[in-house]
């Protein structure tokens, strides 16, 4: 199901043979069992749930398992335990849980623990729909469940959410080819006119820039597909650096409302909706860049309180709570004109699009050096590096960035995956979106 989920996931193995084999087993047991199975697998298959062709790409203790055969199903299914693999969850009023489930739950027949698990693996392109079709569906579909059960699956599907000159707040679906307007964000013109900084976390949208009365962050839910204020920083700050991983980010550095460079970093949960001060970096910078790698937080580049430009990076260990000085991590560091360093994380594994000689490079972490892949699809000197995103999405790179066409201005969403030994293969273009302008103001990548 490549709409649904990361193929690279490891938590996937199996999962779609033990998950289908699970039903049959249980329909078996009972009344019209033939038909139930066939709803639930009808609606993994208008999903794309399978291939048109039998597949063996899932693995079981190194070995490959053929979907179509149910007796290596079965292996795949005592290799994977449905204990671990199905989420606790309570059975609601649409379904019976002692006999054959009652015509007023999700799906007809199917008790709404199984139904459930079912929606799961729909593309969440489909939930606003689904939410629209009753009650039931739409207290499912706000209230988070469905992610949660997700997240426990390993289902990811990333999307682009971006925001350019000519064109407010979108949502791209790369596995659909398909944009989506947000909500306008009712935040006063100041904000809106101001520079902006955005972060993806969860199931939420934060956009940081500065309103009448000061610095603000608003907050778009994916849940409830609406703006709100997010809850303040303890210490609200600009140009700092970011990153997020499953359900918290971090932001470190920046400069406050005053305009003092800060050595501070917060954490935000946001499953709590709470900001958490963290120890203090070695040194205070501003115009970073934040990811995380290997289980850990980064900050590189960046300019000093002095104005002088920085090639150390930082790493926060979450477990000890310590940060770690990194000399050199990133040599030529960031002057004041230019943009934070554009830099990306795909499989663990960190690159960044040099903003003076459009070139791709990866960082060796053994060696602290940086080696050139390929060439950027787009010149990122003539603006040092403003007005282009570059973002890990998956397994890919992403760099968009405006271009100008006989027809107008156009935005272009080039695609690459830098596994595989294919550094030799051209950029993709995902998509063009005209009417755009072709200068990018924010991108985030929101990976549920």
């Amino acid at each position: 199901m490549e709409d649904l989920q990361d193929c690279n996931s490891k938590s996937l193995v199996a999962v779609p043979g033990s998950l289908v084999l699970h039903l049959f087993r249980q329909f078996g047991q009972q009344d019209n069992s033939w038909h139930k199975y066939t709803l639930a697998y009808f609606l993994l298959v208008r999903n794309e749930y399978f291939s048109r062709e039998p597949r063996k790409h899932s693995t079981v203790s190194g070995q490959h398992v053929d979907c179509c055969d149910s007796s290596k199903l079965d292996l795949a299914s005592k290799a994977l335990p449905l204990k671990e693999q199905n989420a606790v969850v309570k059975t609601q009023s649409g379904g019976d849980s002692s006999s054959n489930g009652s015509n007023d739950g999700f799906l007809p027949g199917l008790h709404d623990d199984m139904a459930q698990d079912c929606l799961a693996w729909t593309s969440r392109s489909d939930y606003p729909s689904l939410s629209c079709l009753n009650k039931k569906f739409n207290m499912l579909i706000n209230g988070g469940y469905l992610y949660k059960l997700r997240r426990k699956y390993g289902i990811v599907e990333h999307w682009v959410y971006l925001a350019c000159s000519l064109m407010p707040w979108e949502a791209f679906d790369p596995s659909r080819n398909r944009w989506m307007r947000l909500p306008r964000m009712p935040c006063d013109d100041c904000f809106s006119c101001a520079d902006k900084e955005s972060l993806a976390v969860g199931t939420q949208l934060l956009v940081f820039g500065r309103e009448y009365t000061g610095l603000a962050i608003w907050m778009y839910n994916l849940l409830t597909r609406h703006w709100s204020r997010c809850t303040p920083m303890n210490l609200p700050r600009c140009l700092f650096a970011s990153g997020s991983s499953g359900e918290i980010a971090i932001v470190a550095g920046g400069c406050d409302s005053t305009g003092q460079v800060l050595i501070s970093a917060e954490l935000y949960n946001s499953e709590a909706g709470h900001w958490e001060t963290l120890p203090d970096m070695n040194l205070p910078r501003r115009l970073s860049s934040g990811f995380f790698m290997d289980g850990m937080f980064y900050v590189i580049g960046g300019v000093s309180s002095e104005r002088n430009s920085l090639t150390c990076g930082e790493e926060y260990n979450l477990q000890t709570r310590t940060w770690r000085r990194i000399p050199d991590m990133y040599p030529g560091g960031t002057s004041a004109s230019q943009s934070p360093p554009l830099i990306a994380v795909v499989n663990n594994q960190l690159y960044a699009a040099d903003q003076s000689t459009n070139v791709v490079k990866k960082y060796d972490k053994e060696n602290n050096i940086w080696n050139i892949v390929k060439p950027l699809p787009v010149r990122a000197d003539s603006s040092n590096g403003w007005g282009l995103a570059f973002r890990a999405c998956g397994d890919r790179l992403l760099v968009i960035g405006g271009h100008r066409v006989p027809r107008g201005e156009v935005i272009l969403l080039h695609s690459w995956c830098p596994e595989g030994g294919n550094g030799g293969a051209d950029w993709e273009v995902l998509s063009m979106k005209e009417r755009a302008g072709v200068f990018v103001y924010n991108c985030a990548i929101m990976g549920c």
